[in-house]
């Protein structure tokens, strides 16, 4: 009896008038969902699709066939209502785990619709809908790619509506190809402008410590040399070299008739036969404060001896400046969350605003992970992928909608508060 009753069912339901019946209420309902606000961005797990085979004692394959019929069914819904970005999650790298002959199967269902979608795509071209294929590429055979780039090519025209199809596709395989590529541009040398051109100059640019580097470096180097020149005592003091003279005669001369250097009589030899240490402004060979500073305190006394012929070498601070534009490497401080974003597959795509998994499996499977943000709603639904349609969709929608209402006005009461508490 009860197998009657759903026969007679589906003859009633497969009527011309029952038909036109039931596309009178569907245009119905989704008007109805596109007076209120849409989400831009739905993605979908399209799990069940084995399950729901296997219920029905039909090949594997064929399950799959059904649920990409059910796939162009809601992308009609999702288009109509005003959603312009679907992605659907339609090959993970991780089914090629599966066994060799699904694997095969479902690369060649995939060449197939896709080209069926291209070619023959009455509901793409209606909607204005580009498909994009998401994944690793070299883990696809040259077919495939050979079918997707003619699919992807077909509608690329295509700009009110986009189909992400993540195929082969894994959301940690995405993050980790989006941290490499910026570690990638990161290693690139820019070109960079000092401080005096108005930027402001970052705490850790590598420009900046190598040149601190190279300052201390060259500060070493002075005070090796300065070391040189001193001669140690067996008592462990440090006595000048005798065999290299404190001033040439034309430096004597100089000190002459400057009023302010010492005389011969304050310069004697002491009863260790040491001579007084001459100050900065008593030098005739003069080194920056900041190099006469550090070797003093860290040295014992030194003597420096110059020739007219030949000039003792620039030590300022200002010589071991690079010049005002350096290649160096970008900031990594400057690295953000928006970074990372413009690096994955598709960094145009507007922000996920709900996230549909069938078969009653509560996880995320490696999907989206960077994509669902706080904004985002997940659904998981209890029904195989093959048996998801309108009546099951359109609950989902109005459930989005009645919460975006509510937090929209929720935002307005607290904006209207904050105002009310300044005045």
């Amino acid at each position: 009896m009860s197998k009657q009753i759903s026969t007679w069912r589906r003859w009633l339901l497969s009527s011309p008038p029952a038909e036109w019946a039931l596309n009178q209420l569907r245009e119905a309902l989704i008007g109805a969902i596109k007076q209120g606000r849409v989400p831009r961005h739905i993605a979908f797990v399209m799990d069940g699709n084995r399950r729901y085979a296997r219920s029905r004692r039909i090949e594997t394959v064929e399950g799959h066939n059904l649920g990409f019929e059910a796939l162009a069914r809601i992308l009609e819904v999702c288009y109509k209502s005003g959603v312009t970005h679907v992605t659907i999650y339609a090959f993970s790298i991780e089914n090629f785990k599966r066994s060799r002959y699904e694997v095969d199967a479902l690369m060649q269902m995939a060449k197939i619709k896709l080209t069926q979608l291209s070619q023959h795509g009455e509901l793409l071209d209606r909607y204005g809908a580009r498909i994009r294929i998401l994944g690793q590429r070299s883990l696809l055979s040259k077919d495939v790619l050979e079918a997707m780039d003619r699919a992807v090519k077909m509608t690329e025209r295509n700009n009110r509506t986009v189909l992400n199809v993540c195929f082969p596709y894994t959301s940690r395989d995405e993050i980790t190809t989006s941290v490499r590529e910026t570690v990638e541009e990161w290693c690139k040398p820019v070109r960079t402008v000092d401080t005096d051109s108005g930027h402001r100059r970052r705490v850790f640019a590598e420009d900046r410590i190598r040149r601190n580097v190279e300052r201390q470096e060259q500060l070493e180097r002075i005070e090796e040399k300065e070391m040189e020149s001193v001669e140690p005592r067996a008592d462990g003091e440090q006595l000048y070299d005798d065999s290299m003279p404190l001033f040439d005669q034309a430096s004597l001369e100089d000190t002459s008739s400057e009023p302010n250097h010492l005389s011969d009589h304050s310069r004697e030899p002491d009863e260790h036969g040491m001579l007084p240490a001459l100050s900065p402004s008593s030098s005739t060979t003069t080194l920056p404060q900041e190099i006469f500073s550090s070797s003093t305190a860290s040295s014992p006394p030194t003597s420096y001896h110059s020739s007219p012929k030949q000039q003792p070498q620039s030590t300022s601070l200002e010589a071991l400046q690079p010049s005002k534009s350096s290649p160096s490497l970008p900031n990594p401080e400057s690295i953000t969350a928006n970074t990372i974003t413009a690096h994955l597959f598709a960094p145009d795509d507007p922000p996920l605003d709900l996230l549909i998994r069938t078969s009653g499996v509560e996880r995320l499977s490696d999907f989206m992970l960077w994509q669902c943000h706080e904004d985002t709603r997940i659904v998981f639904l209890d029904v195989l992928w093959p048996e998801f349609d309108l009546w099951t969709f359109l609950p989902v929608l109005w459930e989005w909608q009645w919460r975006a209402r509510k937090e929209e006005q929720g935002r307005i009461e607290e904006a209207s508060g904050h105002l009310v508490k300044v005045a």
